[in-house]
């Protein structure tokens, strides 16, 4: 197994988090590293693309998948995403063997890693994931406040 800096890649995540802050998404990045290399990185897209299922863990999952060209080839990966994942990203990590997933802060209100449910790791599932909370925590909280401080402006 290779040894990752969960800062270095969370700190893409969050580069990743504030494109999508700019274009008035929801502020949440993600970063797939495999051996140590960024295999992809993206930012919710949701209202840009007018698509419910395009949150950045989606997408991230969707550009390493065309680029590695199988799913099972993110068996070793490790995702980084800022906000806990919700019940489809958890089911698409699950779905995809992703080996460990690093998120930043706990989404109470639909997180399916620790908050509402913990998908990744259900024994009753066929792959359960290695989970790292609260990476970054701090940052990755507080940009979401920003924004949703913004939107109530």
């Amino acid at each position: 197994m290779f040894a990752l800096d969960h800062e270095f890649f969370m700190n893409i995540a969050l580069e990743e988090a504030e494109k999508a802050f700019a274009l008035g998404e929801v502020p949440i990045g993600a970063v797939i590293a495999l051996s140590s290399e960024v295999v992809s990185r993206a930012h919710n897209m949701k209202e840009q693309c007018h698509d419910a299922t395009a949150h950045a863990e989606m997408v991230a999952i969707r550009q390493a998948l065309e680029k590695l060209g199988h799913w099972r080839h993110l068996k070793e990966a490790a995702l980084y995403v800022t906000v806990e994942p919700c019940p489809m990203c958890a089911g698409a990590i699950v779905q995809t063997r992703i080996k460990t997933l690093v998120y930043g802060t706990a989404d109470i209100k639909a997180g399916a890693v620790h908050s509402l449910m913990n998908i990744v790791q259900d024994p009753r599932l066929n792959h359960q994931v290695e989970v790292i909370a609260g990476v970054l925590e701090q940052e990755c909280s507080e940009l979401m406040k920003k924004f949703f401080v913004s939107l109530r402006k």
